[in-house]
């Protein structure tokens, strides 16, 4: 391995392994610190490729979390960085898990746990909100994305069709109405 690809793969594994850390509220939280850090810090991403990340994370099998950081990593240092955040997305959560499970009889019913995670929720929710608004806007480029990301929410909110065969049906939408250009 490289120098520079080395040295790369150990910056990602330590900032994943502070993502790890502190990533409550599921996927969509490691979006925003993901996009927070490399996109509008270190510039190794655009909002286009951190929305492709997840876009792809979400539509296949697996954990959101572990699948947006290891296209991420891949993409940042090839295998080696895809192994790299995906072993420091995972790690903390384990080891918490395994601490939770040890003591969980005796912190369950604690008021001040209760507490403490009503707030860590709520603190969560505007971080979220944010990252989604940042990718909001660089998906939707013009009233054709609109007019997809429209039918597929309605299809997502009001029917139980798959989220696979939304993402299929919408890539199938930008094929048929924009096959015949040259930029997406």
């Amino acid at each position: 391995m490289k120098k520079q690809q080395w040295s790369r793969t150990l910056s990602i594994f330590a900032t994943f392994l502070k993502f790890g850390c502190f990533t409550f509220g599921g996927g969509w939280n490691i979006v925003a610190q993901i996009q927070k850090e490399y996109v509008e810090e270190k510039h190794w991403i655009t909002d286009e490729d951190l929305l492709d990340f997840t876009s792809v994370g979400r539509s296949i099998p697996g954990i959101t979390v572990g699948n947006t950081s290891i296209l991420f990593g891949y993409q940042a240092a090839g295998v080696p960085g895809a192994l790299a955040a995906l072993l420091g997305i995972v790690i903390p959560p384990v080891l918490i898990m395994l601490g939770v499970v040890y003591v969980y009889d005796l912190v369950k019913d604690n008021l001040y746990v209760s507490r403490a995670m009503i707030g860590v929720r709520a603190a969560v929710v505007p971080i979220i909100f944010s990252a989604i608004l940042k990718l909001f806007r660089s998906g939707i480029k013009d009233l054709f994305c609109g007019l997809i990301a429209v039918g597929a929410c309605c299809l997502c909110l009001f029917t139980n069709v798959s989220n696979v065969l939304i993402v299929l049906l919408g890539a199938a939408a930008g094929l048929a109405l924009r096959g015949g250009e040259a930029k997406p």
